[in-house]
């Protein structure tokens, strides 16, 4: 009896380590069940994919299919381990390029410089910036170092406003009574325009603003601005057609600029305030 009591409890004491090892070994199955998430799946997905799931605790705080798509974010169903596994990256782009050279030459052109993206932006991340610039130019020699293209001087211009001021001060000698009433007034229309202008708002180039693509603006031509000789004020392309595209300046800004074609020359400007400018 007392040998066989033995090794019954000998039994006992062997098995029950081995039951409860047993037991801890499914509980730990079950709880990293309840806990498999974006890391488990192995996914992290763009916008709304319902395919990209996983299945464990949400980050609401209930137990079932999560997600791991970027748009969980949104629905408040990420997979409890979203922001870890899946942490947004923002676009990482380069230095930009030194500019090109003019597209033509001898004639107000455009010139252009890019950068490229290194890391697209992943899981909500930072989008990319504007991946290229293109600002106004002009090439006074031709790939064979010929001289060409001084008809094309830009036009410098400001606010009309500045007339009122420049009639107060002293007018050269050059001018007299009769020939201060010579002037004459361009139409132009705009084609393009750098962004700096919009992005003035100093209390004296704040006119700049008004420069809009697709707008016709009027460009006064009076002394003493005016040439004494030709009567004529420099960039007012008047010797140019329709389909040429001239380029322009903004005196304050220089890198508020950008190209227009000539509409007409009439004797008196008559556009709105905020699109009438003068030859400066």
């Amino acid at each position: 009896m007392a040998v066989s009591f033995w090794r019954g409890e000998a039994f006992a004491m062997q098995t029950l380590p081995s039951a409860l090892w047993m037991a801890l070994w499914g509980l730990a199955r079950l709880w990293a069940g309840a806990q498999a998430g974006c890391s488990e799946v192995g996914r992290c997905c763009p916008g709304r994919d319902p395919t990209c799931f996983g299945r464990g605790w949400r980050l609401d705080r209930v137990y079932g299919t999560c997600y791991c798509d970027q748009a969980c974010r949104l629905t408040g169903d990420c997979c409890f381990d979203y922001s870890r596994a899946c942490p947004a990256r923002p676009c990482i782009v380069g230095e930009w390029s030194s500019w090109s050279s003019c597209v033509d030459q001898c004639k107000p052109a455009t010139r252009v410089r890019r950068r490229y993206v290194h890391q697209e932006p992943q899981n909500g991340g930072e989008s990319c910036p504007h991946l290229e610039e293109k600002a106004g130019c002009l090439e006074y020699t031709t790939s064979h170092g010929q001289d060409c293209g001084h008809s094309y001087v830009p036009a410098f211009i400001t606010t009309s406003a500045y007339n009122k001021e420049r009639k107060r001060q002293v007018v050269s000698p050059q001018w007299s009574a009769d020939t201060e009433d010579a002037g004459y007034c361009m139409e132009f229309k705009t084609e393009s325009l750098t962004h700096y202008c919009a992005m003035e708002n100093r209390p004296l180039t704040r006119w700049m603003q008004y420069l809009r693509e697709g707008y016709t603006v009027c460009v006064d031509c009076q002394p003493p601005a005016m040439n004494t000789v030709n009567l004529r004020c420099s960039g007012d392309g008047l010797d140019s057609d329709g389909n040429q595209t001239l380029h322009w300046q903004a005196i304050g800004n220089p890198r508020c600029q950008g190209t227009w074609k000539k509409v007409r020359r009439v004797d008196h400007c008559s556009c709105p305030a905020v699109h009438s400018f003068i030859f400066i």
